[in-house]
């Protein structure tokens, strides 16, 4: 499932101001509260972990300096190694520390003026979801840990492409506050992303750190949308994930377009596209499908209106049939979908983190913009 962006001819009264995130926010969200981890009985601890992490910060530094991959190897298993002492000795950023970086990203996602109906919300979910979808369970590799997105040759991967745009938006908030890592920041996004757009609640946790260059994963781990079953299983199968989530994770294309210059493909999926709902599903069984006729890759269209679109991998949903006896369910009943999705984007976004390296052993809830305002 590729969030590939998307840019089709369609009238832009249908996808009017009213369709802004902003006034599409819904106050009906299940409300949660979570208790930030007790503090130390004592403070012995915390100057343990403290003198420990100085020394190691010189050893880290020269290891940073050295340009060998063996140096930069055991750079990052020291800074794994930090961030557990941090978790430890509760050396961390409070829950509200990063419900202030959560607020900044939901500012700058609705500062987008013409972009794709007026919301970076999309491309930053697209972010998320790109940055920990290439984990391989088999060998521990990929996942959001590293944020290896950052470097070459795992930022041109054709998956990625228009992800600069995400990672550029992120580097406003990543000046505000520094001490946060990559990792963590593009999940946290793609987190305020679906809740601000009106989703559900995604439990979230911190503790991913960044990697070196060395770290990046190779092409081909993220979906190819030109695919069938077959591939999509080999896709989400390796990343731990079963018919139900894969089927359940396929949702967020209710959110979005693509674009021709980034996927090759071109249109949004549903009449909303800045609403997280269970529109995607909706469209599949009510609307009448048909191959599009033009010059690009293969997709679908909607006979009606000709202004929607779905991708191979999309419409496969319809057609296997452990696939859409739960695209159906979905269809049908908009909070499973919302459960479902919750915890199966919460899994996606965790994918390759080392369980110490989380500075909670329980996720948090973040609140939204407007629940903070009641």
């Amino acid at each position: 499932m590729s969030f590939a962006a998307f840019r089709a001819p369609i009238r832009r009264q249908v996808f009017s101001a009213s369709f802004r995130r902003a006034e599409l926010r819904t106050s009906s969200f299940r409300k949660y509260s979570t208790n930030p981890p007790p503090a130390a009985k004592s403070s012995t601890g915390l100057y343990v972990g403290l003198g420990a992490i100085a020394v190691g910060g010189g050893i880290a530094y020269y290891l940073y300096a050295s340009s060998s991959d063996a140096a930069k190897e055991a750079s990052t298993a020291l800074k794994s190694a930090a961030q557990s002492a941090k978790v430890a000795t509760k050396f961390v950023p409070t829950k509200e520390d990063f419900q202030k970086v959560y607020n900044r990203i939901a500012e700058i996602m609705d500062d987008a003026d013409d972009y794709d109906y007026g919301s970076f919300g999309p491309v930053l979910l697209r972010l998320a979801w790109h940055a920990s979808g290439t984990y391989d369970k088999a060998t521990g590799t990929g996942g959001s840990n590293y944020a290896t997105m950052r470097f070459e040759p795992e930022a041109l991967h054709g998956a990625n492409a228009g992800l600069h745009v995400a990672r550029e938006l992120m580097e406003k908030v990543k000046k505000e506050f520094d001490w946060i890592s990559y990792g963590d920041l593009w999940t946290l996004a793609g987190v305020a992303a679906v809740q601000e757009m009106a989703g559900p609640k995604v439990p979230w946790r911190p503790g991913r750190i960044d990697g070196f260059a060395a770290q990046a994963t190779p092409d081909g781990r993220l979906p190819d949308a030109s695919q069938g079953a077959p591939h999509i299983r080999d896709i989400f199968y390796r990343m731990g994930f079963n018919d139900q989530e894969i089927v359940a994770l396929c949702g967020a294309h209710a959110l979005g377009r693509c674009h021709t210059d980034r996927s090759g493909f071109d249109g949004p999926w549903t009449f909303s596209p800045t609403t997280f709902s269970n529109d995607f599903y909706k469209l599949l069984f009510d609307e009448k499908w048909v191959w599009k006729k033009w010059n690009g890759p293969k997709q679908l269209e909607d006979k009606k209106t000709k202004s929607l679109m779905m991708l191979p991998t999309d419409y496969v949903l319809t057609q296997d049939k452990s696939f859409k006896k739960y695209a159906k369910a979905y269809a049908d009943d908009t909070d499973l979908f919302f459960n479902d999705f919750s915890a199966a984007f919460a899994k996606l976004l965790e994918l390759g983190v080392p369980t110490q390296q989380f500075v909670t052993s329980e996720p948090w809830v973040m609140q939204t913009v407007d629940e903070q305002k009641s």
